[in-house]
């Protein structure tokens, strides 16, 4: 494909025709533009960044290696999420553009239709449409430091963010299209400045004048979001990215969603959001929007488990040593990294690289146990708090950080029931409500409890005769609010 720049110096892609196996992609040119699809060995190799690394650097001086380390920031190992979203992205930007196809007459009319609506002032955005959107939203929701943002602008960064076209089976088509673009949601959830981003964005990316031409001090919300929508169906916008969208917990949760609902229905434009476990109940609470994240995309991204998956990342970037000497990763070193980082991906490269760190200042040249405890107590004291919460696993402690919330796990009946065919249906519900009335008979008569269940901390003080509110405080459900000397007080 060959480059093209455009008047403001950015740069673009001409757009050439790939045929798919899919009937209906190879008719609409925002489609055939895009890259094939890859498979599953082709994304990993796609998105596998890895540092420049040479056995001989281990040799140089240490002023020099302690900033070689900082190379392995750069490292990006796909993990199975990773290839998960990669096929949400180009799946909702290939199933948007189908009903937005150019050489669609009902499209062309329905669009030009719209277009003189809104110049009138007469776009009812409540009113019904011949329009059938295709349009749906995608939701990466996980705890910061997994890769959420970085992830998605490394799936991006593989298909051209503009494409020129020209000319399409032999029928003129002058057409720039945007495929996708990126938004941060505004930390006072202003729909107002959501908008102004927007036509800003698109006026640095394709040096138009949008801005300008439609923006004035005095235009409501409500004026604008019509004009977003002629603007992206006038540039073809493939994706819009909503980044930070736990900004919307305190404010402007409704008005937003209708916004977005706005631009999948009447304007044809997918929408993925990106936020921190904060965010999860607003789309719980937003039946619109649940019902285009489920079957579209959802990709709920909890810490690493110290499993499998733990042991391939840690294990991809071990070998990225510049100390003198080379330690193997063996199960004590696996185990102390998870216990100090529990599975946050950015928290692993963080002490891997301040581990080396400390190793090269100290003199030792090599990566011990007794180092990285030294390396955690030095340079981790902020994260201390939040990495002690989710150590306990206890949901209180871990409630008190919003950004760590785990997503809650279905119960493993209640999944095999809606795995079950209709016919089984009834069955599998027998039997579920039988094994729930019998772990109910069980936990009253014997009085057992989950390790994390309150009740188990009254029970223990009803047979030992201490305080309950004693117990209370020892297992952390209760601060004790007393002040010692030292203590900061706000």
């Amino acid at each position: 494909m060959n480059k093209i720049y455009l008047p403001n110096g950015m740069e673009a892609q001409e757009a050439h025709y790939n045929e798919f196996p899919i009937e209906e992609y190879n008719t609409n040119p925002y489609i055939q533009a895009l890259p094939p699809i890859a498979d599953k060995k082709t994304i990993i190799r796609n998105l596998l960044t890895v540092p420049n690394f040479k056995e001989e650097e281990r040799q140089l001086d240490s002023s020099y290696r302690v900033h070689i380390v900082n190379r392995l920031y750069k490292l990006f190992q796909p993990l199975p999420q990773h290839v998960q979203i990669w096929n949400m992205v180009f799946s909702l930007i290939s199933q948007g553009y189908l009903a937005r196809n150019p050489f669609n007459k009902e499209y062309r009319r329905y669009v030009n239709a719209t277009g003189k609506q809104i110049i009138n002032r007469s776009f009812d955005i409540n009113s019904r449409t011949d329009f059938r959107t295709t349009a749906s939203c995608g939701l990466v929701i996980g705890y910061s430091g997994m890769g959420k943002t970085t992830t998605i602008n490394k799936i991006l960064s593989n298909v051209s963010s503009v494409i020129v076209h020209d000319t399409y089976n032999g029928q003129h088509f002058n057409q720039t299209q945007l495929v996708h673009i990126t938004l941060q949601t505004p930390h006072n959830a202003s729909l107002k400045a959501l908008s102004l981003q927007f036509f800003m964005k698109v006026d640095e990316i394709l040096g138009t004048n949008n801005f300008k031409k439609y923006v004035s001090r005095n235009l409501s919300v409500d004026a604008m979001l019509p004009l977003m929508g002629i603007v992206s169906q006038n540039i073809g916008l493939g994706l819009m990215v909503i980044d930070e969208v736990q900004h919307l917990q305190n404010r402007g949760v409704q008005q937003m969603m209708n916004y977005f609902v706005t631009l999948m229905n009447s304007f044809g434009v997918p929408v993925i959001f990106i936020g921190t476990p904060a965010s999860y109940p607003i789309f719980q609470n937003e039946f619109r929007i649940a019902r285009r994240v489920t079957g579209s995309g959802e990709v709920i991204w909890n810490n690493m488990n110290n499993d499998e998956e733990f042991r391939l990342f840690l294990n991809s970037i071990w070998k990225y040593q510049w100390n003198r000497k080379f330690t193997q990763l063996n199960d004590e070193l696996i185990q102390i990294f998870y216990e100090e980082t529990q599975g946050i991906s950015d928290l692993i490269i963080k002490l891997f690289v301040n581990v080396q760190h400390m190793a090269i200042h100290s003199g030792k040249e090599e990566l011990t146990v007794d180092i990285v405890k030294r390396t955690v107590r030095d340079n981790f004291k902020m994260m201390k708090p939040m990495l002690d919460a989710l150590r306990s696993g206890n949901p209180y402690k871990i409630a008190k950080y919003e950004d760590l919330r785990k997503s809650e796990q279905k119960n493993n009946i209640r999944s095999e029931v809606l795995a079950q065919p209709t016919k089984n249906y009834n069955e599998a519900r027998t039997k579920e409500r039988t094994v729930a009335t019998s772990n109910k008979l069980k936990n009253k008569m014997k009085q057992e409890y989950e390790s994390n269940d309150i009740r188990l901390i009254l029970d223990q003080a009803n047979k030992s005769g201490t305080p309950a509110y004693q117990l209370l405080i020892e297992h952390g459900y209760i601060d004790e609010m007393t002040y010692k000397q030292g203590d900061l007080i706000v």
